[in-house]
């Protein structure tokens, strides 16, 4: 067995179980540190759109790492809340282009500061230096295991990622 390994008797050595927890731990602060007004999820397409103006609804849950379904879910209650405008894509009647609003752009705006806040309590155990290798870690991590996914990330073609 390598060294790395163990025989995972204890559930806090299985790394999916901590990623779990992490992720537990990151959606508590997000709601305290964002507020109610979006999800995580919906936060993400939301910033996504922001960067990538005039994406289909397809391409930008490709763009965020969520299946069609919940990329159309998710778009429709942005569009409720008038955070977002689909239009029909001439060349493509099936397809639907989507913009942020003022109020999107507003929204995303209003929330920085509280993005900050989440960053720097989510990694606040860490030192300055464990943060940086964290964040390169937790990249490379899922990265590495993009494929893995059900709905695996695509990233722009004007993107590092």
């Amino acid at each position: 067995m390598p060294e790395t390994e163990s025989t995972l008797n204890d559930l806090y050595e299985h790394p999916g179980h901590l990623l779990r927890r992490a992720q537990q731990i990151s959606v508590s602060i997000f709601y305290d540190e964002m507020g109610s007004e979006l999800t995580p999820i919906q936060y993400a397409v939301l910033r996504n759109l922001a960067a990538h103006p005039g994406t289909d609804q397809v391409s930008l849950a490709a763009l965020t790492g969520i299946d069609t379904s919940t990329g159309a879910t998710v778009c429709a209650r942005l569009e409720e809340k008038g955070l977002l405008e689909r239009k029909v894509i001439p060349t493509n009647r099936r397809q639907r282009a989507l913009t942020i609003t003022g109020a999107g752009e507003q929204q995303l705006e209003d929330m920085i500061p509280g993005a900050q806040r989440l960053r720097r309590r989510l990694l606040a155990p860490l030192t300055g230096p464990e943060q940086l290798q964290f964040m390169a870690l937790l990249t490379k991590l899922v990265q590495e295991n993009n494929e893995q996914s059900r709905a695996p990330l695509t990233p722009s073609p004007n993107s590092s990622r």
